[in-house]
C-alpha cells in the first residue's frame, strides 16, 4: 500500500504537453457526486463542457471508465459520446463510436431471472440490471448490508466461476470474472489516440483499484477521490477537488500547451 500526497497541482506532470497525456476518468463520486440511487445524480452543466475541452486540447485522448453502463453514460451526458468503458470494462466504446460488449449472453439472462426473483423478495432493496452486471444497492436502507452481501454472493454463485461479486460504495455488484477497470484502461491503451500517452487515472472507489494498479505499472498517475486505503500515490478531497484540478489541467494547457 503506497503513502498518498494531497494533489494541489500539476506538479507530476511539469513539461508535459497536452497530447503527451491520456485521462481516464470514473463517474459517481468522481466526476459526479454520489446520490441515493443511480438515476438520482444532478449533472452541473459545467461538466459536459469542461469533459469536452479537456478531450478536444487533448487530441480526443479522455474516456470514461465507469460501473454505469455506457447508455447511461450516455443519458448523463447527452450528446458528448466520449471513448467509454461501461460496467468495468464489459462494455467498450472506442474511438469509432461502436460499442461492444463481452462474454456470453446466456449466463446473463439467467442470472437476471434470479435477480427478478431477488428484488421481488426484497423489495427495499435496489436491484439495476445494466446488462453485463447486477448491482444490489443498499444506501437507502444501510442496516440491509449484510443481507446484499449474502443475495449477491447467491447470485454469483450461479454462475460456476464465471461472475465474481465487487463491493462498491452502499453496493454489491456481480460482474463477469474477466473484466474490470484496468483491463479496460489497458486494452484502450493499445490503441489512438490513447497509445504512448502517459496515463492519468482518477476514482474513489475500490472498484477502481485494478485501475490504479494498472496505471501505476505503465508509470502514470493515480488519483484517488476520499479516504481509504489505495495503491494511488495522489489524493484529491471529493469530486469538487477533481473538478478544480481538471479546471487547472485545462487553463495550463490552454495558456502555453505545456504544463
Amino acid at each position: 500500500m503506497l503513502l498518498t500526497k494531497k494533489l494541489t497541482d500539476m506538479g507530476p506532470l511539469a513539461g508535459r504537453h497536452a497530447m503527451e497525456l491520456a485521462l481516464f476518468l470514473d463517474v459517481d463520486g468522481t466526476v459526479l457526486e454520489i446520490a441515493s440511487t443511480p438515476d438520482a445524480v444532478v449533472v452541473d452543466p459545467a461538466t459536459p463542457a469542461l469533459l469536452t475541452q479537456l478531450h478536444a486540447i487533448t487530441g480526443g485522448a479522455v474516456a470514461l471508465i465507469s460501473g454505469r453502463s455506457i447508455a447511461d453514460l450516455d443519458r448523463l451526458f447527452p450528446g458528448l459520446a466520449l471513448p467509454s468503458a461501461g460496467q468495468h470494462g464489459a462494455e467498450l466504446r472506442e474511438v469509432d463510436a461502436h460499442n461492444a460488449l463481452t462474454g456470453d449472453e446466456e449466463p446473463w439472462r439467467i442470472l437476471r431471472t434470479q435477480a427478478l426473483k431477488v428484488q421481488r423478495a426484497h423489495p427495499r432493496l435496489l436491484v439495476e440490471d445494466k446488462g453485463r452486471s447486477i448491482a444490489i444497492h443498499y444506501r437507502r436502507h444501510p442496516e440491509l448490508a449484510a443481507l446484499a452481501r449474502r443475495l449477491a454472493l447467491y447470485l454469483a454463485g450461479q454462475g460456476k466461476g464465471k461472475f465474481v461479486v465487487q463491493q462498491g460504495h452502499c453496493v454489491e455488484e456481480i460482474k463477469s470474472a474477466d473484466v474490470n477497470k484496468g483491463r479496460a484502461i489497458a486494452r484502450m491503451m493499445e490503441r489512438p489516440p490513447f497509445q504512448g500517452r502517459l496515463p492519468i487515472f482518477i476514482g474513489d472507489d475500490v472498484t477502481d483499484e485494478d485501475a490504479f494498479c494498472v496505471v501505476n505499472q505503465l508509470g502514470g498517475l493515480s488519483i484517488k477521490v476520499g479516504f481509504g486505503p489505495t495503491a494511488a500515490p495522489w489524493r484529491l478531497r471529493d469530486p469538487s477537488a477533481v473538478h478544480d484540478w481538471l479546471k487547472l489541467l485545462h487553463a495550463s494547457f490552454d495558456a502555453n500547451r505545456t504544463v
